[in-house]
């Protein structure tokens, strides 16, 4: 009987379908359904050797198959909040030795190496006024490519190599609608922050002091130099150093006469100088934005240690100790960070925050291990209050990133080469050799033209994957924002 009655269905339709020809007997089938839309951004990576690192398989980190988890990290959804992290003269090199100091040979970063999807991409700049190829860049070429999406020439920022000025993500971003926000452990005029907000042919035309390279960006014919540039692109958070250059008089334009700290006051800017300070503001919008000003020039590093000697090491290794001139009065990068997403994911749009560790660059040109790695370490810091973030708002792009790769490497102890050395113990109770050796003087090391690591979280991530150019980054966050 059961049998019968399993048949019954199949038979009334098969009896059905063979009735009137006449009859429209076509099947309207129901459209598939959609598997409902992944609202996480997928695991992090935690990518810890599994034990003893001498036996077979000990100092292996895959543990187990990841393809599930970066399918589940796979989505290609706009984003509402896009937070773009520079390690300034970061690449492999750098991230290695500060991973080897302060985590061990078989640890990791849980900021700097935990993201799903990686790759590199290439930094080279131009030759000012042409379209030939400079091989090694700094870090205003560099800043310009992700910034606005195109190359330029060594020293220029926020304009092609032909000197046309260009819109930078942040400004894009703001008119768009999206709160914006720039941090950095540098000068705020540096070149990183600022090609985010000045337009200029020459970096160094930081203040109205000195504008002498930058004759046609002066008043009245141009927009001022890079920190009067920062005051009226007026992102919602700029926190960083560089307060000397506020103090200058400006030579022309509507505040001649004036103060640029006079002129900050006027357009409503809140002005925090501390972490006291910082922590008190409760919000920043374009009625009353907060430029943080912590440090005359640069921000202090974390670490100091042992110098670099000249032509070879035989000095015992050393370990690297706290830096007494940053005090707890002054915010760390880590500070910063928080503080700049709190304000800022107020807004209902969301908002582009950039991110910049400075001083690895500058402390790697000195030839400082101790001030490089622990700069990396505060880089790592504030990448994990991001993470953090993220996870809670899955509708947030995380992009980590250097600007062009840098001197030190990473070579073998009680080496002869040349350039300056020096040993560091590192957390396995091992030595560590670094050596600095592409300057043209002994005090200032030189960048380099190597590719750098790319790495990302959040919708649209896989977009870093494999082999890009610098300029990719912008088009990726332009395109995730959804803004023109």
């Amino acid at each position: 009987m059961k049998f019968k009655l399993l048949l019954l269905p199949a038979l009334i339709s098969l009896l059905t379908a063979c009735g009137d020809d006449d009859k429209d007997t076509t099947v309207t089938e129901k459209p598939p359904v959609k598997p409902p839309v992944t609202e996480g951004n997928g695991d992090l990576l935690t990518p810890g050797a599994k034990g003893d690192v001498s036996t077979l398989g000990g100092a292996a980190r895959l543990k187990e198959e990841r393809t599930e988890a970066l399918k589940k990290s796979l989505s290609n959804r706009q984003v509402k909040n896009v937070i773009l992290f520079i390690g300034d003269g970061t690449s492999e090199s750098e991230i290695t030795a500060a991973r080897n100091y302060a985590e061990g040979a078989s640890g990791y970063f849980k900021g700097l190496d935990v993201f799903p999807f990686t790759g590199a991409y290439t930094t080279y700049s131009l030759v000012e006024g042409t379209k030939k190829i400079d091989y090694v860049p700094d870090s205003a070429a560099t800043a310009t490519a992700w910034a606005t999406g195109i190359k330029t020439y060594n020293n220029a920022l926020g304009i092609d190599t032909f000197g046309k000025p260009q819109e930078s993500i942040l400004k894009l971003a703001k008119k768009a609608g999206f709160a914006t926000g720039n941090v950095t452990t540098t000068e705020l005029q540096d070149a990183s922050p600022a090609a985010l907000f000045s337009s200029i042919k020459y970096r160094s035309c930081y203040s109205p002091s000195r504008m002498q390279a930058c004759p046609d960006d002066n008043f009245p014919k141009g927009k001022g130099s890079i920190s009067e540039q920062l005051l009226a692109t007026r992102a919602d958070v700029t926190l960083g150093g560089g307060a000397v250059f506020f103090d200058e008089v400006a030579t022309g334009g509507g505040y001649a006469g004036k103060t640029l700290l006079a002129q900050a006051k006027e357009l409503k800017y809140q002005l925090p100088t501390d972490l006291a300070s910082l922590n008190a503001i409760k919000a920043a919008d374009q009625n009353q934005p907060v430029l943080g000003l912590f440090a005359p020039r640069n921000l202090p590093v974390n670490w100091v240690g042992p110098d670099s000697v000249i032509n070879g090491n035989n000095k015992p290794a050393e370990s690297c100790s706290a830096n007494p001139e940053r005090t707890a009065s002054i915010p760390s990068l880590k500070d910063m960070t928080a503080k700049a997403i709190e304000l800022l994911q107020v807004n209902k749009k969301g908002f582009f925050l950039q991110v910049e560790s400075g001083s690895i660059d500058k402390e790697n040109h000195a030839g400082n291990a101790c001030g490089q790695i622990g700069e990396t370490v505060a880089f790592d810091d504030a990448i994990q209050v991001a993470l953090a973030f993220a996870k809670k708002n899955p509708d947030t792009l995380i992009i980590v990133t250097g600007d062009h790769a840098h001197t030190s490497q990473i070579i073998p102890n009680n080496s002869k080469s040349p350039g300056r050395t020096v040993s560091l113990k590192t957390k396995d109770d091992a030595v560590m050799t670094i050596n600095y050796a592409t300057g043209t003087s002994e005090s200032y090391q030189q960048h380099t033209g190597a590719q750098v690591r790319t790495a990302a979280y959040g919708p649209r991530a896989a977009n870093v994957s494999g082999l890009l150019d610098q300029t990719d980054i912008f088009f990726i966050m332009r395109d995730a924002m959804g803004i023109k």
